[in-house]
């Protein structure tokens, strides 16, 4: 995991306001100077549109996103790698031990910010658990 984005209400699908969660999480790694073009982004079908997809081609990121059979079978001239895409289990693997942090796993947090710095400090935790080995 690279960078997040700010939280969303519950109510709101993945795609709600992508443009600026995705302008946030690449300042942020600007700010942290890592260089996002020609990176992969591997998303799951819930990212599957065509906005996204024009962002990401915009912002000159390679997009790996799941084709969304919901969509009427609209087929994109993407490549998709599924080799590629299997790695994103590690993604839900990381998000899965998220959760084994009880302040993260049930939101008492009143503001962001707080909310953001938990997840920080969880990130870091399991960074240093994986190189420690």
């Amino acid at each position: 995991m690279l960078s997040m984005g700010e939280p969303v209400s519950r109510e709101h699908h993945d795609l709600y306001h992508i443009e600026g969660t995705l302008e946030e999480i690449l300042s942020l790694l600007n700010e942290a100077d890592i260089e996002y073009k020609g990176l992969f982004l591997n998303a799951y079908s819930g990212f599957d549109s065509k906005k996204c997809r024009d962002i990401m081609e915009k912002k000159e990121i390679i997009d790996n996103i799941k084709e969304n059979p919901r969509n009427g079978g609209t087929k994109h001239e993407k490549y998709f790698d599924t080799e590629l895409y299997k790695s994103r289990f590690k993604i839900e693997k990381a998000n899965a031990w998220l959760d084994s942090f009880k302040a993260l796993l049930v939101r008492f947090e009143t503001l962001n910010i707080t909310w953001r710095n938990l997840h920080y400090l969880a990130f870091s935790i399991l960074f240093l658990r994986k190189i420690k080995g």
